[in-house]
């Protein structure tokens, strides 16, 4: 396997593991996916709605996210989606445990440079 491959394989599944988090931190409030898609996108996080889609699809499975559709607002239908009261724990939970990890992924990274 080339370096380049590797690389990019890496940095993919440090991606995948971010994606959870940058969705919910976002879902305090109704948004529909392509709302989602596009202010993801304004800050930095790339996602494809292919892949957005199933996401919010196993986290309102899993009870975390509300779904509704509104169909009185445009002439096009939107599903949105919240976080739910699980949700929101949830995300405050892995939100800490994020922050801690950076704490600490910081001095690991930060001794390299000394």
């Amino acid at each position: 396997m080339e370096k380049d491959d590797i690389v990019s394989s890496i940095i993919l599944e440090l991606r995948r593991g971010t994606l959870i988090l940058s969705v919910l931190s976002q879902l305090d409030h109704p948004m529909y996916g392509y709302n989602l898609v596009t202010l993801l996108s304004e800050k930095g996080i790339s996602i494809e709605a292919n892949t957005l889609y199933p996401l919010l699809r196993r986290l309102e499975s899993q009870g975390i996210l509300l779904s509704k559709w509104d169909t009185q607002e445009s002439s096009k239908p939107r599903k949105y989606y919240i976080r739910t009261d699980l949700g929101d724990d949830i995300y405050e939970i892995i939100k800490a445990q994020w922050m801690n990890t950076i704490k600490t992924m910081n001095s690991l990274l930060m001794k390299e440079e000394s």
